[in-house]
């Protein structure tokens, strides 16, 4: 049965006409998908990095502290023995 079979055969596309198609889709849907951000308004934007930068240098400090603090500790024990 299987050699009265007629198989169709697909024409597929070459590598270089399927590579540039491909690359076609791609910026065609990322285009596509950039449309539907919401993107932030400018004042959102600054009141974020406004509050990036105080939590940035507040864990720096509470880091700086227990460095210290630990820092500390250890010369003690150390300074005992």
């Amino acid at each position: 049965m299987a050699d009265n079979a007629v198989v169709k055969k697909e024409k597929k596309p070459g590598k270089i006409s399927g590579f540039f198609k491909g690359i076609g889709k791609f910026f065609r849907d990322t285009a596509t998908e950039m449309k539907k951000i919401a993107w932030p308004s400018k004042k959102q934007v600054l009141n974020n990095t406004w509050v990036v930068i105080v939590v940035v240098i507040l864990a720096g400090l509470v880091i700086f502290g227990l460095d210290s603090l630990f820092g500390l500790i250890l010369k003690l024990v150390l300074n005992r023995a």
